[in-house]
């Protein structure tokens, strides 16, 4: 025996989301359809809405619902120091430390041979043109230290070692992890010990 179609096709759907597999998927299909119909729709007009409401902001390239978004609009925020990050879980992730208050950049990924990505397809030309305009005096690289942060990290310290101070995380963060997952304290430590690159 089979699930109906619209419950499979609805299993199917959600194994697509990171990190769901199949037994999660039909797990979540399970528990929406359990919900009522009022419960349905408000989480269905949530996600219709979604980039309806949100936009990218185009200064920092982050999701927002302003454009510039209210750290870019913060007069009292520094434009000469800037932090590079992969999405905007990372910029939420150092913005919730408080020990930072320059401005941000998101990349919008990172380089990977793997996936067939490479600096043409990130906003480094974008970032290039902020570095200029702004006059940036810092920029710290807070990318993952995975294979592909790395990679893109040293790419970036190519680019702009002859034009700006170019610093980074303190390496109390395990290698192979994900900013937006490390605890405060340790995400912390590692933007306040930051090393500069020389």
């Amino acid at each position: 025996m089979h699930y109906p179609r619209a419950l499979q096709n609805l299993i199917n759907k959600l194994a697509h989301l990171p990190g769901v597999g199949p037994k999660t998927a039909e797990r979540y299909a399970f528990y929406l359809l359990s919900k009522s119909e009022d419960e349905l729709k408000e989480l269905s007009d949530l996600i219709l809405n979604l980039k309806k409401e949100e936009k990218i902001c185009h200064q920092c390239f982050a999701w927002t619902e302003s454009d510039p978004c209210e750290i870019c609009a913060d007069a009292n925020r520094s434009s000469k120091q800037l932090c590079i990050v992969e999405n905007i879980q990372d910029l939420i992730a150092i913005e919730q430390t408080g020990q930072y208050k320059g401005k941000y950049f998101v990349l919008g990924g990172l380089i990977s041979m793997i996936d067939k990505i490479g600096p043409q397809d990130l906003n480094i030309s974008a970032l290039n043109l902020k570095i200029k305009k702004d006059k940036t005096d810092e920029i710290i690289i807070a990318l993952n230290f995975t294979l592909e942060g790395e990679t893109t990290s040293l790419y970036l310290q190519k680019l702009f070692k002859d034009r700006v101070k170019i610093s980074r995380l303190a390496k109390g963060l395990p290698a192979g992890s994900d900013l937006e997952y490390a605890d405060l304290n340790t995400l912390k430590s590692a933007l306040q010990y930051r090393s500069e690159i020389k």
